[in-house]
């Protein structure tokens, strides 16, 4: 047994959450905030069999898109920092970070 931890980008997941649905997949969904461009993401949790843990794996691969976004980087008010600092810098974001974890026990009341 494995627990599967994937946080994905909000334009993500329902996408990710319908193809859950479809393969008969049970995941419990979070809404959390990353603490980088303190944007929306949503964190999946799912216990799932060994033998499953590849296919929800390319479940997320297929559904988890990285883009290029604009964001304005904090004001800060130290005069000699460059000017420049404070226009807009195109990111990377998107995509989905994942952690598989050994499962000892898995029970459902």
């Amino acid at each position: 047994m494995k627990m599967i931890i994937a946080i994905v980008q909000d334009k993500d997941s329902n996408r990710l959450s319908n193809l859950f649905i479809e393969a008969n997949i049970r995941a419990t969904k979070l809404s959390t905030t990353g603490g980088f461009l303190k944007s929306g993401n949503t964190t999946y949790m799912i216990g799932i069999e060994d033998e499953r843990v590849d296919e929800v794996l390319e479940l997320i691969k297929d559904s988890s898109r990285t883009r290029q976004q604009f964001m304005t980087p904090p004001v800060n008010l130290d005069a000699t920092m460059d000017a420049t600092a404070s226009y807009p810098v195109e990111v990377q974001v998107g995509g989905a970070t994942v952690f598989v974890l050994p499962i000892d026990s898995f029970l459902q009341f």
